[in-house]
């Protein structure tokens, strides 16, 4: 039984105290510590207010390595675009997002007044029934699309409608507003693992639970033009299984550590 550690995560995830906890289930604060050391087992009324604290089933609390493979369902879990523009006739326009503004978009997304702030504009042949966002780019992560690149998404409802290969925008509690090539592993460990095309770049994985909105690239604006001489070798699908290799590698000799 998991009970233990997934009880330390959830609440540090919280972020909530062992006292603030025992408040809430009426209890003193030793015995919060005594669950999350294993020494001790909670009544089944207690657990079913943890279930509702924390938003988890009864089994995945109890059964499910949460810190280690996710929340169960993640890949169903709807993410909500809670402002978005629109101009006199109530056609929806395309916010920009800096590169300066990226780091207040973490913060500001779901914040009207600071969804305003941003400059927006209309590009023709898009789709009238999606909302898009554009996301400039900075680093040489995703070459050939240069640094100051601006990528058009349009945005995914549901995690579990990611595509594995395709290029999405992230906006992650992690890694902030990032452009990868993403495969999905939802299903499998309750995680993503995002690849860039620049192959000097390592794969890293984030978790489903901590991404805030997902857009998928349709389109990109650059004034730059591509050099042929300067193209990225193409990323292949040995290259993605030596890259996940190596990471696997990493994870086994840092855990050793």
């Amino acid at each position: 039984m998991l009970l233990a550690k997934n009880l330390r995560f959830l609440r540090s995830q919280a972020p909530m105290t062992q006292s603030e906890l025992a408040e809430k289930l009426g209890l003193q604060r030793t015995m919060i510590s005594a669950y999350e050391d294993g020494r001790s087992e909670p009544k089944l009324s207690s657990l079913e207010i943890m279930t509702q604290l924390f938003q988890v089933s009864m089994d995945e609390l109890l059964y499910h390595d949460i810190q280690e493979l996710g929340r169960k369902g993640v890949q169903n879990r709807n993410i909500k675009v809670l402002t978005i523009a629109v101009d006199e006739g109530d056609n929806e326009k395309i916010t920009m997002v800096g590169q300066k503004a990226s780091a207040g978009y973490l913060n500001g997304y779901a914040d009207p007044e600071y969804m305003e702030s941003l400059p927006r504009f209309h590009l023709p042949n898009l789709s009238k029934h999606t909302t898009y966002r554009a996301f400039e780019l900075s680093g040489d992560s995703m070459l050939p699309l240069v640094p100051g690149t601006v990528v058009i998404g349009s945005y995914v409802e549901q995690l579990r409608d990611i595509k594995s290969g395709k290029t999405y925008v992230l906006v992650t509690v992690t890694e902030g507003v990032v452009y990868k090539r993403v495969f999905n592993y939802l299903e499998e460990n309750g995680k993503l693992f995002l690849v860039s095309d620049n192959e000097h770049y390592k794969p890293y994985e984030v978790k489903g639970e901590d991404v805030l909105e997902i857009w998928e690239a349709k389109a990109f604006i650059s004034t730059d033009f591509p050099n042929p001489k300067d193209r990225v070798k193409p990323i292949s699908l040995e290259d993605i299984s030596q890259m996940i290799l190596e990471l696997k590698s990493d994870i086994i000799r840092l855990g050793g550590k």
